[in-house]
C-alpha cells in the first residue's frame, strides 16, 4: 500500500510539513509504504493553458510535474497539504492543481483510494482552502466521501503546530484512517 503526500508548503520545518511527517509516520507504523513530495523542491512550472493540450502525446513542460504526476496516479492514499496563503492554497500547491489539467483533458485519473487533506492556518482562510482542495480531488480522484479525511487547525507561528496536541492528533487519525481505509478496499 503506497501513500503519497503532496506538500504546497515552501517551509520545509514549518507547520504543515510537520503534520504531514505525523500522518505519514503513523501510516507507516500500520504497514504503509509513504513518500512525501514538497512541491517548493522541484521545479513546477505554471500550466500554459494550450488549448490544443488534448492533441498532446505528453505536456509540453520539461519540469518535474511530469513525474510526480506520475507519482499521483499511482498512489493507494493521497494526502494533499498546505498551508492557507491569502486566505487559501499556497501558490505551490495552485500551481500544482492547474498542472493536473493534462490529466483532466486526456481522462487520466488517480487509482487513489483513500484522499487526506491537510490544512494549517494562520487565523483565517481555512473554509475556502478546504473548498478549494475539495473541488480539486472530484476531478483526478475516483474516492467515496467517506473515503476522505481532513485534519486542519490553526498555527499562527513557525513550529507551532508541534505544541498543538489535538491538531498533532488529527493529523496522526488521519494517516491512520486512511491505512485503515485502504485495508477495507482490499489494498495492501
Amino acid at each position: 500500500m503506497k501513500l503519497l503526500a503532496i506538500v504546497g508548503s515552501p517551509r520545509l520545518k514549518g507547520n504543515t510539513n510537520y503534520l504531514v511527517d505525523q500522518a505519514l509516520e503513523e501510516a507507516a507504523t500500520l504497514g504503509a509504504e509513504t513518500e512525501k513530495i514538497v512541491l517548493s523542491q522541484y521545479v513546477v512550472n505554471p500550466c500554459l493553458g494550450h488549448d490544443n493540450c488534448a492533441s498532446f502525446d505528453a505536456c509540453q513542460q520539461k519540469d518535474d510535474a511530469g513525474w510526480i504526476l506520475d507519482r499521483l496516479c499511482e498512489a493507494d492514499g493521497v494526502i494533499m497539504a498546505t498551508p492557507v496563503y491569502y486566505y487559501n492554497v499556497s501558490a505551490q500547491m495552485k500551481t500544482f492543481i492547474d498542472r493536473n489539467y493534462f490529466l483532466y483533458k486526456h481522462g487520466i485519473k488517480s487509482r487513489a483510494r483513500a484522499v487526506g487533506i491537510i490544512v494549517v492556518a494562520g487565523s483565517e482562510g481555512i473554509e475556502d482552502t478546504l473548498h478549494t482542495l475539495k473541488q480539486f480531488i472530484d476531478e483526478p480522484f475516483a474516492v467515496k466521501e467517506d473515503r476522505i479525511f481532513i485534519a486542519y487547525g490553526y498555527a499562527d507561528k513557525l513550529g507551532e503546530a508541534k505544541n498543538n496536541r489535538p491538531l498533532v492528533e488529527k493529523a496522526r487519525k488521519l494517516g491512520r484512517q486512511m491505512v485503515e481505509s485502504l485495508k477495507m478496499e482490499g489494498v495492501h
